[in-house]
């Protein structure tokens, strides 16, 4: 049975990607109709009760990478979005009391590293320098359609501005971004610093939502990924959404039922339906049937086309290859109701301050997360894991009651895929345990102010928000996964194998984190096959 008129897209799933390839869909005069699974829209980013009074982002949970166009267009503002930056970067207590501060200016900074390395501290320039010209060579290609290789003269053409985009660097810069796509976040950290704290408060973004070591080639890039965004127009800040990361999808439906999208969750599709024309719209579990000129997939590509779409549609090397497409995060997510804030050894105290409301990283060095992901992969989780906590509560109060506070904790390394028949659900709350003990060295008050937690396994991640094996970037970001070969190579412009079968999910470029980028470029893509009618009409 049909689920009335057919619409010109229809959009599965209503993470935030989902709900911004609408709202820019509906902005084009589009009739659209998004179907998520779920009974609330947001996908990954949302706040949720995990404990009687205590609200959090359930999984994704700081913003840095949402895109500042995205912002403007979607008039999240003007729908109540607000975000707070952070007034310390980052915090990493330290074995002996000891711990290193990464201020917002760089001369905070400097005075924090100086104490390991003057050499290290007067570096800190240079390298700033040079992350920030790579890191502007992607901010550049962020809302670009990447080329498809064997494509026509649009993707020649593409593919020619890239070109003369680096030939724009000089060679110095060049070798800075080869540097970043091929190279280990050790290899790059070493050639620049000899102190242990800068190396590791710079090298955690090298592996979060990445299982690798810091020294696996190609995790320079993972570390530059985390560092193209900004807040409020500071480059390369991280803040707070007040209200949690669910005001940002929440502000995202706000503009997308404005602009006429319709909107139904406690829905989840069963397949896509395709016949020789193409796509031809969605069915539900429950037998119905949406139609649409066209289908959009907010959707992991592996899920998508190994659980959506019969394998009959696609030829096989293509299937072969998505279902070779890695997804690995080695994330462990967990949610903290607290009595009190953490009493930090190295810095004393259970008042707020500006450790409190950075990143707080739990990894000494680059080795110690290194061996994290050997135990992992080895054992099945990290025996002494990498644990960076946020206390959003501390520049929030509308998420715990009077005094009290919540945590987030963003743990590396566990395995999605655990070894000796080990299961998940039977090692959940051990693991769990783990990383209470693990945050209780550095801040022995932790373990005891623990009224309640929320557990997100690999496992779990894949169950709840359909993150196939616990990645929360849709799939590796690894070289043979990015730019014109994400999610296959030939497939990277947003449009699958399947006529009329398209893609919004950090699955496509330019990849994971709360974008918004890949909606908004596959929506530029989907009205522009209407405009040159290359969408059948019905």
């Amino acid at each position: 049975m049909s689920l009335n008129t057919p619409f010109d897209a229809v959009i599965i799933g209503g993470g935030h990607n989902g709900l911004v390839c609408a709202c820019y869909l509906a902005a084009a005069g589009l009739k659209v109709r998004l179907v998520e699974r779920r009974e609330i829209v947001g996908g990954a980013a949302v706040t949720e009760e995990f404990f009687p009074g205590f609200r959090n982002s359930t999984a994704a949970y700081t913003v840095s990478l949402l895109h500042p166009k995205v912002i403007a267009d979607l008039k999240l503002a003007e729908h109540g979005l607000r975000i707070v930056e952070r007034p310390a970067a980052n915090f990493l207590p330290l074995p002996d009391n000891k711990h290193l501060l990464i201020g917002r200016t760089l001369a905070e900074t400097q005075a924090e590293v100086t104490r390991y390395s003057k050499r290290d501290a007067d570096r800190l320039p240079q390298y700033y320098a040079m992350l920030e010209r790579a890191a502007d060579v992607v901010r550049e290609m962020l809302l670009e359609t990447p080329p498809n290789v064997g494509g026509g003269v649009t993707d020649f053409m593409s593919a020619l501005k890239t070109a003369k985009r680096m030939k724009k660097l000089d060679m110095a810069a060049r070798r800075d971004v080869l540097d970043f796509f091929t190279k280990s976040a050790g290899d790059v950290l070493d050639a620049w610093f000899e102190s242990d704290p800068i190396k590791a408060a710079f090298g955690f973004d090298a592996i979060v939502g990445h299982f690798a070591s810091p020294y696996t080639p190609g995790s320079a890039y993972v570390l530059l990924h985390h560092v193209i965004g900004e807040v409020n127009g500071h480059r390369g800040s991280w803040g707070h959404a007040i209200g949690g990361m669910g005001a940002i999808t929440q502000a995202m439906r706000k503009e997308a039922e404005a602009r006429g999208v319709e909107i139904i969750t406690g829905c989840e599709v069963a397949s896509v339906c395709v016949d020789i024309r193409g796509a031809q719209g969605v069915q539900l579990t429950d037998g119905r049937v949406i139609e649409g000129r066209c289908v959009v997939s907010g959707v992991n590509p592996k899920l998508l086309y190994t659980k959506l779409v019969q394998p009959h549609a696609l030829d096989a090397d293509f299937l072969q290859r998505i279902r070779n497409y890695k997804c690995a995060s080695g994330t462990f997510r967990m949610n903290v109701a607290l009595s009190e804030l953490p009493d930090f050894s190295a810095l004393p105290g259970k008042q707020a301050r500006d450790h409190h409301k950075s990143g707080i990283i739990m990894a000494p060095s680059l080795k110690y997360m290194e061996q994290a992901y050997f135990d992992a992969r080895t054992l099945g989780c990290s025996r002494a894991p990498v644990v960076e906590m946020l206390i959003p509560s501390t520049v929030d109060d509308s998420l715990a009651p009077s005094g009290k506070h919540v945590a987030s904790l963003f743990c590396q390394h566990f395995n999605p895929v655990l070894p000796k028949g080990l299961d998940w659900n039977e090692i959940k709350e051990p693991a769990a345990d783990l990383v209470i003990d693990t945050v209780n060295q550095y801040a022995p008050n932790f373990k005891a102010s623990v009224l309640g937690r929320m557990v997100l396994t690999p496992l779990d991640l894949e169950t709840r928000f359909g993150l196939i094996g616990g990645d929360i970037f849709h799939g590796a970001l690894t070289l043979d996964q990015l730019w014109s070969a994400r999610p296959i190579l030939g497939h990277g412009a947003y449009r699958g194998p399947i006529q009329g079968l398209y893609m919004c999910s950090a699955g496509t470029h330019p990849g994971g984190g709360v974008t918004g980028a890949p909606g908004h470029n596959a929506a530029r893509e989907i009205v522009s096959d209407f405009k040159r009618g290359r969408i059948a009409k019905r």
